[in-house]
């Protein structure tokens, strides 16, 4: 199964079994079941749980997505019972499948509890994590215990292979962010074109605020980034206010923003358009999340917030990471102010988007950090879907050659 360039790669019949969780995971499934279709020479039949990116693709999912795809303590627990047979019964599917692979997506809530009971019943079968858990934020003793079940990681972030060699996890190389292949997109969004199209006229900062893309998210954050926003105008003068909205948080974007002083121009969160959004911005104020990487990816000034259930806020002495921001995180510096829980005020968000809007040393820091992100993210060859597909067959290959499972191929 080498580089189909080469020339030597095997023809046999691949059977791979995909297990996505939730809908970030099925759009990385589905650029991955391109890739390998491109990679691979023979034929390969695909099983197990997707959703729609995968579905393009011909991907035939046990279930709806929908089944799982929860996030939080809070949110889990009602659908428990619903989740728990889903995670039989894919099990119960990857068994008959008779897979030459496994791999899991994202998700390790669900994902994760399949894994080891597929290597129960399934034990000469390897399996690939393509996502890592932020093991290296909290909970590490979880990379050594992946070990028995997972024999390699295909990780987003470029520190994530240091981080499961120093913690003891499974074998784990650095594919790439999937947002890399957008970079040119990112860069070429068409600013101006956006700014005609709303009526901005330059003459005022443009703030871009981005409450986050989940129901639980915008509901606790959309009222003080109102509150913020009202502060900020009322100390640097007007500003024009847009927000990219997806469509099953427009609604309530819309009501939670009518009483706003400052009126925002609410749009559709397409890719052009929201990543047009992010170069005509002045700053932005931003939930956090993948979204920073876009953010910096764009050379966005931000500022960073969040909230999270009671639950979660409890367990917050168990981080082990100066930031919980992703494009902090890659930069290897606190790029991005956050300001999470108890911090997050209407006061301390003006305070901190308030030197971005003007010629400032916060604002001059800000743009000369950003700049290094595609550099820290972009792999020398090869884009990330592709870089994955060739770890997926290479382990594949390593596996069907009757080399030990354990420890997993290096």
């Amino acid at each position: 199964m080498n580089d189909e360039r080469t020339g030597n790669r095997s023809t046999r019949p691949l059977k791979i079994f995909l297990v996505a969780g939730e809908y970030s995971g099925d759009a990385l499934g589905g650029k991955l079941i391109a890739a390998l279709n491109r990679r691979y020479a023979g034929h390969i039949t695909y099983a197990g749980v997707g959703g729609e990116d995968m579905g393009e693709h011909g991907f035939a999912s046990l279930f709806p997505i929908d089944d799982v795809a929860v996030m939080g303590p809070l949110s889990i627990l009602p659908r428990l019972p619903r989740i728990v047979r889903r995670v039989y019964r894919t099990v119960d599917a990857a068994v008959a499948f008779q897979p030459d692979i496994v791999v899991i997506i994202d998700s390790p809530e669900f994902t994760h509890p399949i894994a080891k009971r597929i290597r129960k019943r399934l034990p000469n079968i390897p399996i690939v994590d393509y996502v890592s858990p932020s093991v290296w934020a909290w909970r590490p003793g979880r990379a050594k215990r992946m070990r028995p079940y997972v024999d390699h990681i295909l990780a987003l972030l470029p520190f994530e292979p240091a981080a499961h060699v120093r913690l003891g996890g499974p074998a784990c190389t650095y594919v790439g962010h999937p947002l890399i292949e957008r970079l040119d997109e990112i860069e070429n969004a068409n600013a101006p074109a956006l700014a005609q199209r709303l009526g901005f006229d330059g003459t005022r900062p443009v703030l871009l605020v981005l409450p986050g893309s989940r129901t639980s998210e915008v509901t606790r954050l959309i009222d003080v980034f109102g509150e913020a926003i009202a502060r900020v105008s009322e100390q640097a003068g007007p500003v024009d206010v847009v927000i990219p909205a997806v469509r099953h948080v427009r609604d309530l974007i819309v009501e939670k923003t009518k009483d706003w002083k400052t009126k925002p121009l609410i749009i559709e969160s397409t890719p052009a358009d929201k990543y047009a959004a992010m170069r005509l911005a002045t700053a932005a104020l931003a939930a956090s999340g993948t979204v920073t990487l876009e953010l910096a990816l764009a050379g966005t000034p931000s500022v960073v917030a969040y909230k999270v259930d009671a639950v979660i806020a409890r367990l917050r002495f168990l981080l082990k990471v100066s930031s919980v921001v992703l494009a902090n995180l890659v930069l290897e510096k606190n790029v991005y102010p956050e300001l999470l829980q108890e911090a997050c005020t209407s006061e301390n968000l003006a305070n901190e988007l308030l030197p971005l809007l003007a010629d400032t040393p916060q604002r001059r820091a800000q743009l000369e950090a950003l700049a290094e992100t595609p550099g820290k993210l972009r792999l020398a060859t090869s884009s990330p879907s592709m870089a994955a597909a060739d770890v997926v067959l290479s382990v594949a290959e390593t596996y069907s050659a009757g080399n030990s499972r354990r420890g997993g191929p290096m």
